[in-house]
C-alpha cells in the first residue's frame, strides 16, 4: 500500500508520532539523568583528542593561513603548488605551536614552581611577620590580641602540615620539567594526540566546512540554513578575533611586567608576571584578579615593595586599557561594560575560567543577534528601531558613555503613552 504523504491527516499523524517520540525522549532524559550524564561523559571522554585537536586547529588557523600565504609567493612564482604550500605551512604552524608549548614549560614553569617553593621554604618567616605586625596593631587591645594569638596557633599548624606534604611534590615536578619539557607534554595523551588530529583538521579544512554547510542546508529550509551559516561565520569572526587579540595583548602585559620588576628590583619577578599575563586574558575582571594575589604576595614577603608593585599595575593597566588594548582589540565585542560583566559571571559560573575568556565573544554575538531581530520586528510594524527613539521626551541621550547635550523632545516611548491614556 503506497503512503500518501501529501494527504492532511497523514501529515499531520506524522508530526504527532514525530512530537511523541521527542517527548519520550525528553522524559527518559528526566528520569535517566544520571545514566545519560554518564553516558555523556564517557562520550566526551572518547572524543577529547578530537577536541583538543579541533580547539588547537582552531588557534593554529591564523597562523597556517599566513605562512600559506607567504610560500604561496615564494613558491608559486612559475607554477602553481597548492598541496606542497598548505603541506608547508601546516608542518610549521605545528612546529611553532609546540615550540611556543615546550619553551613556555621549559623556561617559565620551573622557575615558577621554584619560586612557589621559595614562598613555601619562607612560610614560617612571613607568619612571624604577621604575627608580629598584628600584635603591634592591636597592642592597645589585648583582648582581640589574646584571641587572634589562639587562633594563629591552629592556623600555623595547619599551614605547616599542608606545607610539608607540598614542598617535596613541588621539588619533584620541578626536576621533571627541568629534565625533559618535551617529554611532559608526550606524556599528556589526549593533548599530543590532539596535535594530530589539529593537522587533518588544518589539512583539509576547507573539505570540513564544506561538508557542514552542505549537513545544514540537508537539514534546513533555504532561509533557516543562510541563517544559521551566518551565526556561525559570526562566530568565528567574534571568537578567533578577541581570543587572537587578547592572547597577544596579555603576552605583551606580561613581557612589560617582568621587565618592569626587574628594573625596580621587585621579588618572584616570573611568578607574579605570569599571572599577571594569564589573567590579564579575563576581560575588565582579570587585571584585578591577577594584582590582588600578587599584592598580596608582596605585602607577605616584601611589605616595602608592595605600593610600588600596585602603583606599576595600575599605570601598567591604564596603558593596556587605552593604548595598547584598544589597538590591538578595537571594539572587538561592540558591549558596554555591564554586559562584559553580565558575560564573565554567567560564562564564570557554568564553564570557569574558559567560560569567562570565551564568554564574552559568544555574548556578543548573541547580543547582535538579539538586535538585529528587535530592530527587524520594528521595521516590519513602521517603527523606529534607533534606540534613542525610546528615550523619555526630556532625558539625555547618552553617547558612548557620554551625555549629549540634547534632549529628546518627541520619542516613540512618549507617543505610546499617550496612545494608551487615550
Amino acid at each position: 500500500m503506497k503512503i500518501d504523504w501529501n494527504s492532511k491527516y497523514t501529515t499531520i499523524s506524522a508530526y504527532a508520532v514525530i512530537v511523541f517520540c521527542i517527548c519520550t525522549l525528553i522524559m527518559l532524559v528526566i528520569v535517566k539523568f544520571a545514566s545519560v550524564t554518564a553516558v555523556a561523559a564517557k562520550f566526551l571522554k572518547a572524543i577529547a583528542p578530537i577536541i583538543w585537536g579541533f580547539a588547537i586547529a582552531y588557534l593554529l588557523n591564523p597562523i597556517m593561513v599566513r605562512l600559506e600565504a607567504l610560500f604561496k609567493k615564494l613558491i608559486e612564482k612559475k607554477a602553481p603548488h597548492p598541496k606542497l604550500c598548505r603541506t608547508l605551512a601546516v608542518v610549521c604552524s605545528v612546529v611553532i605551536g609546540l615550540g611556543a608549548i615546550s619553551a613556555l614549560v621549559a623556561i617559565i614553569v620551573p622557575q615558577v614552581l621554584e619560586s612557589v617553593q621559595t614562598i613555601f621554604e619562607n612560610v614560617p618567616l612571613y607568619m612571624q611577620n604577621i604575627y608580629t605586625w598584628t600584635n603591634s596593631m592591636l597592642e592597645n587591645y589585648p583582648d582581640v590580641a589574646a584571641y587572634v594569638n589562639e587562633q594563629y596557633d591552629t592556623i600555623r599548624t595547619t599551614v605547616f602540615n599542608a606545607i610539608n606534604n607540598i614542598v617535596p611534590n613541588l621539588t619533584q615536578w620541578a626536576s621533571k620539567l627541568k629534565d625533559g619539557a618535551v617529554g611532559v607534554i608526550g606524556g599528556v595523551g589526549n593533548f599530543a594526540i590532539g596535535f594530530i588530529v589539529s593537522v587533518y583538521f588544518l589539512t583539509d579544512k576547507e573539505k570540513f566546512l564544506a561538508q557542514g554547510r552542505k549537513l545544514v542546508t540537508a537539514l534546513f529550509p533555504l532561509r533557516t540554513s543562510a541563517h544559521v551559516l551566518d551565526i556561525c561565520n559570526k562566530t568565528n569572526r567574534s571568537v578567533m578575533n578577541f581570543l587572537s587579540g587578547k592572547i597577544l595583548d596579555s603576552l605583551i602585559i606580561g613581557c612589560i611586567c617582568f621587565i618592569a620588576m626587574k628594573i625596580m628590583g621587585l621579588e618572584y619577578a616570573l611568578l607574579i608576571s605570569t599571572i599577571v599575563g594569564v589573567t590579564n586574558i579575563i576581560p575588565f575582571f582579570g587585571p584585578i584578579i591577577g594584582a590582588v594575589p600578587s599584592a598580596l604576595l608582596l605585602l607577605i614577603s616584601e611589605p616595602r615593595q608592595t605600593i610600588p608593585f600596585i602603583i606599576m599595575v595600575l599605570l601598567l593597566q591604564q596603558f593596556d586599557g587605552n593604548i595598547l588594548g584598544p589597538h590591538i582589540l578595537g571594539d572587538s565585542t561592540g558591549l558596554s561594560a555591564f554586559w562584559v560583566m553580565f558575560a564573565i559571571f554567567v560564562g564564570g559560573s557554568m564553564f570557569g575560567f574558559g567560560g569567562m575568556v570565551l564568554g564574552v565573544p559568544l555574548f556578543a554575538v548573541i547580543y547582535e543577534l538579539i538586535k538585529d531581530a528587535v530592530e527587524s520586528i520594528l521595521k516590519s510594524r513602521g517603527l523606529a528601531h534607533e534606540t534613542t527613539s525610546y528615550y523619555n521626551s526630556g532625558e539625555y541621550i547618552p553617547d558612548d558613555g557620554k551625555d549629549k547635550k540634547q534632549k529628546t523632545e518627541n520619542s516613540v516611548f512618549t507617543d505610546l503613552i499617550k496612545k494608551l491614556k487615550k
